[in-house]
Formats: C-alpha cells, structure tokens, sequence
C-alpha cells in the first residue's frame, strides 16, 4: 500500500506520531511539536479533527445526566480543538518540514473538510473500527485507510475487514488496546500473528508505557507504528499520560530502525562477512600432520585439525582421505578447496591494456614474484611489518613499480584516523603514517621504476553508532587537511580510496563517513590536491546502500583516479567476491575506466585471494583478462 512516496508493508516501518489534541487547543504548541516529531525521525505527524455537533448528542454537549466520564471527556475536547484554519495551517508547515500530515476525521463533516487540505490517507480511530457509515465515506476518497482495533472483538474486525474488502479498499489494520496508559498483561501482544490472518498489513498502535513493547511488535511484524507524543506528560488532557515525550520517541524510531535492519529477509542463513572474519581467525581448518610429497595418497595420518579456520572446513575430513596431494606440503600446511577438485590453477602470463599487479606481504613477495611479471606489486603492511627488516625480504633491485597499502590497525588496536576529532588519536595516527611513509621511500631503492610511490590509505573518519549528519563531515575533511599538513610526504603520493559505508575491521562493522560519496570525492579531492584509489567493490556496496546508480558514481570518480582495486560485490556487505560472482558488470565499467583513466594501475583485490599461493587473484586476473 502506498501513501504519498512511502510503501507500507516493505522493509521501512511506516513511523506515526501522534499528536491527537495533545496540543491542548494552541496552534503554537501544535507546530512545535511538528518540529519535535520530525528531529525525531517519525514518518508522519497525525492530527484529530472533530465537529463535536456531529460525533455528540445534544443532550450530551449540553452534560445533561451523563457519565462523569463521558463529562470529563466532552470538557476536554471542546477546551482542546483546533479550528479549521489552524489545521490547514498545520498541514502546510507539515508540508514545508518535509514530513507527512495526517489526521482522524470523527465525523463526515471532517471528511469534507480534510479532503480540502489533501491528506494522503486517513487515521480510522478504534472507537470508528465498527462506524461503517464513516468508513464507507472514507472509502469514497480512494485515499488508503490505516484502522486501529481496539476496542472491538474478533468478530467485529472480520465484519469491517469484509467490509472493506467488498469495496476494493487499501487499508491496513493496527492492534491496539484502548487504555490510557494500557496496562502490559491487558496488551495480548502475540495477537498480532493472529490479525495478520484476518488482513496482511498490520501494524500496532501503542498506549504502553515506554517502548519495550512497540519494538516488540515491529519484531512480530508489525509494518506501521503509532504512538501518541508529547512534551510533557504531566499536562492535562486524556492522552498525555499515554505518550512518549520527545526523547523517548527518538529513542523508538532509532530502535525500529535498527531493527528494521537485523530482521532480515528470514528466507536463508547466510555467513555474513563479518562471521567470515571472525571464523577466519578463530575456527579450524583441516591442515597437513607432517610433511607430504606432492602424490601422495591422504590417508587419516595425514590430517590435523588446527586453528585459525583459512583453510578447508574439517567437515570434509571424509572427502579428502583417498586423494592426491597435488603439491609438495610442509607440516601444518593448509588443505584448501581446490584440493577437493582434480585440476590446479596456476599463474600465467596476463595481458591488460593497463599497469596490472597483485597484491601481497613482505614474506610472500619472492614467492609471486618467482610465478608472474606484473607491472606493480602492491604492498599490503600490517601493523608489526612497520618494525620489521625490508632487507630480510627483498635483495637487489626489481624491474617492476610498487605500491603500497598503509594498515588500516595500528598497535595498540588504534584504527588510522587522520580525521578524527579526538586531537591525541589523530596525532598518534599521524605519526604512525609518517613511520609508513619513511617505508615506502626505503622501498624505493629496490624498485628504481616508481619514482613517487602512492600510498593506498583508509584516512579515517569512522564512527561506531550512527552516520555522521552531513553538517559534521566538513569539519572532518578539514581535520584530514590538516592532517595532510603536518605529513612529510615528499617523494610519496597518498591516495585515499573510496570507501563503503560499513567497513569491517577484523569482525567488527563501524559507520564510515568520509570518501564515501563520489561527489564528496570530486569536491575534496579537487581542493586538497589529492588523486584516489577507486575501489569498486567498496563503491559499489555504497551505491547498493544509498541506491545511487554505480556506474554514474564512477564517471564522477575515474576522472580523479590513480590506482583500482577490482573486486565484485553484492548487497552491502557483500565486499571483495570474486570477479563474476557479485552484481557488478565490469564490461560496462571498463569502458568507463578506459575513458577517464586509461593509465591507473589496477590489482585484484579478492577476500582471501591470497590463499593457496594466490589461487583467488589468479582466477580473478583470468576472468578480467576475458572481460576487460
């Protein structure tokens, strides 16, 4: 069902906050809570209107022997009204917020006028669920209709569900239960499951105290939340004591949020990216029990199971007794996948219409660079490779050029952040980056090819709860400046790349907020002087997340770019596949590549490419030299 541009029923909860005539009768105290609505993330800010000659008996209005309820109510409502005028001056400001208005016409005469002021859809009360005449009228808007239950018996429900459906109408049905506040054991929360059997849009409309118990339903599977707001729940009136106070409303919508996030799709159980690093490093992997000659028959005495978990899952213990070893291996050497397969990917000669390379570490470059003859070598430091001795690794000198990748985690858990605000985590992340830069120079002197280095580097700005709000980032970008300032990088190039909005560090996912977006890229890049390393996998999880169009992204960033790491990606969080296993089409991207930066070097840049000897980037450059 949708209303204006909002899809009920889809992943986003429908969020409405409830004034009522929580205003108390002031048009001023009405629009403020707008504002209060709107800072605090609801979707919709609904309204009441009444005709009170229309929805009272004479003798009612007029308090003639009637309950002392009943009295008490009638004295509410005809202090607590907002006229006319008021309300179209509500729903304009609405408008002008940005955020929907709504409103519960009482009475037919409310209708007529709430239709002058074009409400997207109409709020059916739970004392209406059963006014069929007000409902039918409702229907002849063709506006869709969201009913709360309260108040009424299964059997009442079904009859308007019926009703409802016999006329075509889009409607969506809350639970509620119509005390004020409602007591917890009254709620019968679990009859949410049972209301989506009568109708499948449901919702619930809460009269609780706090929000234990709204976050509840979302989890049942309630796709639109009304709660009444306040500013003060003290105030006279019959619904403050009900409400949620501003505060407590921002904390309901965050949480819905978040939970909007975790439900998922329920349909598969998937290993997320994170559980992918943290079974990495902490679950065991079927490895060699001695050393073995490359032919030899596995047998049960060949197999350990050890720690940490990078190679084959010891689920296949079965599956490897009988094979071949297809490859000499030392004592704890990894099993891996491929060992299950009869055929064996080796390097090759590749070809590309651009400098090309792999990536790799201190201790494995001799390795790859016995196997291949790229154009560049990117090196991948960690955190202890800053204390080690380059000339234990490298000798003489190399007829290729070289990159370098900063580390993302320095000693003492500290992440790189050039940006941040906190001015002893910056400084210290500035000196580490220095000890970074002294490297790459030193490595200069084995690779005489690469007169200015680049260094590939995450420059920070992460947050761990929430995305930083647009007005905080250039403050930011300007602490990154500074931090530029303070840097010696004379003979260095440092090449922030392009990053997705959550990124993993080692199985834990934080909010990234800088170099995200690529028109942020374009701008900051063209003031700082700065060239980037595009990284299309971590580009594409962001336009997936902010559903921006890729492919336009890259047009804005290719022309900025002086270094690629190509990956496949899917989803969000779906980061580093292998080429062809992801959404991305890389004929399509090439093209945009070759137009706007036909020199910028590229290395594949797969999850675990590395292992069994680099056995990913092989198959990563095989399948790009057919594509690109």
């Amino acid at each position: 069902m949708k209303i204006s541009n909002f899809y009920l029923g889809q992943k986003k909860i429908f969020i409405i906050a409830e004034v009522g005539n929580n205003h108390n009768g002031s048009v001023d105290l009405a629009l403020e809570m707008v504002d209060a609505a709107h800072d605090a993330g609801a979707d919709c800010v609904k309204f009441q209107m009444r005709n009170m000659l229309s929805v009272y008996r004479k003798k009612s209005l007029a308090k003639q022997g009637e309950d002392l309820g009943t009295e008490y109510v009638l004295d509410l409502l005809e202090r607590f009204q907002l006229s006319e005028h008021e309300h179209r001056r509500v729903a304009k400001y609405c408008d002008e917020k940005g955020i929907m208005f709504m409103c519960t016409p009482w009475d037919l005469d409310s209708i007529v006028t709430l239709e002058a002021l074009d409400v997207k859809a109409y709020k059916v009360a739970s004392a209406d669920l059963t006014n069929l005449p007000l409902i039918e009228s409702l229907i002849f808007t063709k506006k869709p209709l969201i009913l709360s239950t309260g108040m009424s018996s299964v059997e009442e429900i079904q009859i308007t569900v019926d009703f409802l459906n016999a006329r075509s109408a889009e409607f969506a049905l809350l639970h509620c239960n119509s005390t004020y506040p409602a007591p917890f054991h009254d709620i019968n929360l679990n009859w949410i499951k049972k209301l989506s059997d009568i109708h499948p849009l449901i919702g619930y409309s809460g009269h609780e105290r706090g929000i234990a118990v709204t976050l509840a339903a979302v989890g049942l599977g309630a796709k639109v939340i009304e709660r009444h707001f306040t500013f003060d729940r003290s105030m006279e009136g019959p619904d403050h004591a009900a409400s949620l106070e501003p505060a407590e409303f921002k904390m309901l919508v965050s949480g819905i949020r978040e939970i909007e996030e975790a439900l998922g799709d329920g349909l598969k159980r998937t290993v997320s990216q994170g559980e992918m690093i943290n079974r990495e490093n902490l679950s065991k992997s079927l490895v060699a029990s001695k050393n073995l000659a490359k032919g030899t028959i596995i047998e049960s005495q060949h197999l350990s199971v050890l720690s940490p978990g990078q190679g084959l899952s010891a689920q296949n213990y079965e599956k490897l007794l009988g094979r071949t070893v297809k490859r000499d291996m030392l004592e704890e050497d990894y099993f891996y996948p491929s060992d299950l397969q009869d055929t064996i990917i080796e390097p090759k000669n590749y070809k590309f219409n651009r400098p090309w390379g792999v990536p790799v570490r201190y201790h494995d470059f001799e390795e790859y660079n016995s196997k291949i003859r790229p154009d560049v070598f990117e090196f991948h430091l960690s955190y202890s490779d800053l204390d080690l001795n380059i000339d234990e690794f490298l000798t003489g000198k190399y007829g290729c050029g070289f990159v370098v990748h900063a580390p993302e985690l320095f000693a003492g858990s500290h992440l790189m952040d050039l940006a941040s605000p906190d001015e002893e985590y910056r400084q210290y992340s500035i000196i580490e980056t220095q000890r970074v830069i002294e490297i790459t120079r030193a490595l200069k002197k084995y690779f005489p090819v690469t007169e200015r280095p680049m260094i590939v580097a995450n420059i920070g700005g992460f947050t761990m709860d929430e995305l930083l709000p647009p007005d905080q980032l250039v403050n930011y970008y300007e602490r990154f400046a500074d931090s530029l300032c303070l840097l010696d990088m004379e003979g260095v190039e440092l090449i922030p790349q392009t990053m997705a909005p959550f990124p993993w560090h080692f199985g834990g996912q934080r909010y990234q907020n800088l170099f995200v977006h690529a028109e942020e890229c374009r701008y900051w890049c063209d003031k700082l002087n700065l060239r980037m390393c595009f990284d299309i996998s971590h580009s594409r999880l962001m336009s997936n997340h902010f559903d921006v169009d890729f492919y336009e992204s890259a047009e804005k960033i290719a022309p900025i770019t002086a270094h690629l790491h190509l990956g496949d990606a899917s989803g969000v969080n779906g980061e580093g596949l292998q080429i062809g296993d992801g959404d991305l089409d890389f004929k399509r991207l090439a093209s945009i590549l070759d137009k706007h930066c036909p020199e910028a070097s590229f290395i594949p840049e797969i999850w675990q490419g590395h292992k069994n000897g680099g056995e990913g980037f092989w198959v990563a450059l095989e399948r790009l030299e057919e594509i690109i």
